[in-house]
């Protein structure tokens, strides 16, 4: 009896200790958060990312609690039920493409997914088995104890038995009305360097906007352009957007100039750029080739960095790339 009782309170130690690793970690908690119970936080002094369960979103991505992502909050709360009348939800998005041939998946984009800390500072969202898609989603966020960089993985798990072609698609929305800076590539296809979407399914390869600008090697968006969305094939790997509140928000991720890129113009950037309301940031992965029961994953590094925004539109591209190149590595 005696034995019995020690193999239960060891037991017992151990359940509760192995439950509070997953609970809470250094810089790892969860906590309530734009109407959402249980979202994960991760924290350093000067940085937070704020996790939902709710169709796998960042809710907050901030330095010095400044936070870069568009929240609309008319949604604080909202949750999908199946059946019911959906809203485009807001937040640091990320989803799977190629956006005109993958079918409907409104489970991986608006369902509940399980949420879990994984390490100081890192947790893990995992999607449901989609069936309209025959993959499960898996992503992994680990935010540097010193600095704002904050790691974002994807993986595309195939659960069916057929070979999948999906690819990944960052939607994430920052705050709106700032710049968005995109170094060119010399071997781009388009005679401008980036497409314009529309009138309806029309792509535009040679649009004339005064609010987009090629200068000094970089796309400019400045402001509105004509038609909201836009795209580009650079290889260079980087993309910043600079926010009207004084945030300089730096995406890096790999780029495959040899691999097949799936949307319809063989894009790897995509910016929707609404209004003064929010943008879009939109790195776009090259199409993969997953047997059943194999993975790909895909990794994009972010970065804020104090950025005073320019006001009158006139930016040292130079001194701009050097910042990202010595601040976001």
């Amino acid at each position: 009896m005696r034995d019995a009782l020690r193999v239960l309170f060891v037991a017992g130690i151990v359940s509760t200790f192995f439950t509070g690793v997953c609970a809470q970690m250094p810089g790892a908690y969860t906590t309530s958060y734009f109407g959402y119970d249980d979202c994960i936080i991760l924290e350093n002094e000067t940085v937070r990312a704020v996790l939902t369960e709710h169709g796998g979103r960042i809710l907050e991505y901030s330095l010095k609690g400044n936070n870069a992502i568009y929240l609309d909050p008319a949604q604080e709360g909202w949750i999908y039920e199946p059946g019911e009348q959906t809203v485009d939800p807001t937040g640091g998005r990320l989803d799977i493409g190629p956006e005109a041939t993958i079918p409907p998946h409104p489970d991986l984009w608006f369902g509940r997914w399980t949420g879990h800390i994984t390490g100081p500072r890192a947790a893990r969202l995992v999607s449901v088995e989609d069936e309209a898609t025959g993959v499960q989603l898996i992503r992994d966020f680990a935010l540097d104890e010193h600095s704002s960089h904050l790691r974002v993985t994807q993986t595309i798990k195939n659960i069916s038995d057929s070979e999948k072609h999906w690819a990944h698609w960052s939607r994430t929305f920052g705050t709106g009305g700032g710049i968005v800076f995109i170094p060119i590539s010399t071997e781009s296809r388009f005679p401008d360097h980036y497409i314009m979407y529309g009138p309806g399914p029309v792509m535009n390869f040679r649009p004339d906007d005064p609010n987009i600008r090629i200068r000094d090697g970089f796309i400019e968006v400045l402001n509105t352009p004509e038609r909201p969305k836009l795209g580009m094939d650079s290889m260079v790997g980087w993309f910043a957007y600079a926010e009207k509140n004084d945030l300089l928000w730096v995406k890096r991720y790999p780029t495959y100039p040899d691999r097949p890129y799936k949307e319809m113009a063989g894009l790897t950037i995509s910016i929707w750029y609404y209004k003064d309301q929010m943008t879009e940031l939109e790195p776009i992965g090259p199409r993969e080739n997953i047997a059943p029961g194999k993975s790909a994953s895909f990794t994009e590094d972010w970065w804020l960095l104090p950025y005073e925004f320019p006001g009158d539109n006139k930016v040292d591209l130079d001194a701009l790339e050097l910042l990202v190149e010595t601040q976001a590595r």
